[in-house]
């Protein structure tokens, strides 16, 4: 480590988020510490990171470093649709818990910056659902008016619970950079999620006998704005470094339901199968996608959805 050698702390750093942001932020320079009550997922530990297995509600109530140049947040409970629908009191106890335990830390602390991850979720629902869906602006979000608390379920409550408590916190002076990634996706991703559930269900149905039918849930006309976690975790990365503090979106602004998600991935293994749909499924709003003029400021998504897709391929095949 050199003198001058930066450090980051990632909560939640052996989730989907957090092994990447560990893989971004040691590539950038930064001695990384990572907390999380798994252990690291993969069978090497990126050089310049050190994994401390614990919760990091115990980490965040009685760890107090002294000299932590930037902080990334990535810890919470998601679990999907299933997750935001099913269970929506537990996710958001957690969720609220781990919150608040950063904000304490932060304001006795006083690390250089604070990346909070947010959520697209915490956008009003009526702007994406019956006949005024719009692909979403930043400032279609206030957390500090409270005519714009009417988030998806609770997980977007707390999410802009979290926005509003990052307002606060930057009024005291410590620097807060707030993010909203939409539909994030990748090859490692946990199975709760449409993309690497789509993809295990093409290589399953992918050289059987006739057609076998391919389930997407709800009507499939769902539309998402799927981004890939090289692009979410690179773009947080480069904000927080230009000391952006947001809020920011970070989505692809291409709009893509889940029927056509699904012929995507398929079709790039030369099969079609018949789509059947799952009505009784949980399915989300109608249309969510963002505007990117602010995200283009400072970065600009390298993944395409395609591209992506032969990866995630790829990588099952090995």
């Amino acid at each position: 480590m050199t003198i001058d050698q930066p450090t980051a702390l990632v909560t939640g750093s052996a989730g989907f988020v957090g092994r990447h942001l560990v893989d971004k932020l040691t590539a950038a320079g930064y001695r990384v510490l990572g907390l999380d009550l798994m252990p690291w997922p993969r069978l090497r530990l990126p050089a310049g990171y050190a994994h401390f297995r614990i919760d990091a509600l115990d980490w965040l109530r009685t760890r107090f470093p002294a000299d932590v140049d930037l902080v990334v947040h990535a810890a919470a409970v998601v679990g999907g649709r299933t997750m935001i629908d099913g269970a929506p009191a537990e996710l958001a106890a957690v969720d609220l818990e781990l919150d608040a335990a950063l904000w304490r830390w932060t304001l006795r602390t006083r690390p250089r910056r604070v990346v909070y991850l947010s959520s697209s979720a915490a956008y009003p629902v009526s702007l994406q659902t019956g006949g005024r869906v719009v692909d979403l602006d930043e400032a279609d979000l206030d957390p500090m008016a409270p005519a714009m608390l009417a988030p998806d379920n609770t997980y977007g409550l707390v999410k802009l619970v979290g926005e509003r408590m990052a307002a606060e916190v930057r009024a005291t002076g410590v620097d807060v950079t707030v993010v909203r990634p939409f539909s994030g996706y990748g090859t490692d991703q946990a199975a709760d999620y449409p993309f690497p559930a789509f993809i295990a269900r093409a290589l399953a149905g992918h050289g059987t006998p006739g057609r076998r039918p391919f389930t997407v849930w709800g009507d499939g006309g769902q539309v998402r704005d799927f981004i890939h976690i090289d692009d979410i975790t690179a773009a947080i990365v480069r904000l927080a470094r230009l000391d952006v503090d947001g809020p920011v979106n970070l989505g692809t602004g291409r709009p893509t339901s889940l029927d056509e998600l699904a012929v995507a991935v398929c079709s790039q293994l030369g099969y079609r199968p018949q789509l059947e749909h799952d009505r009784d499924a949980p399915v989300g709003v109608a249309y969510r996608v963002a505007r990117t003029e602010t995200l283009e400021r400072w970065y600009v998504p390298q993944v395409t959805l395609e591209d992506g897709i032969a990866r995630a391929l790829a990588e099952a095949a090995r």
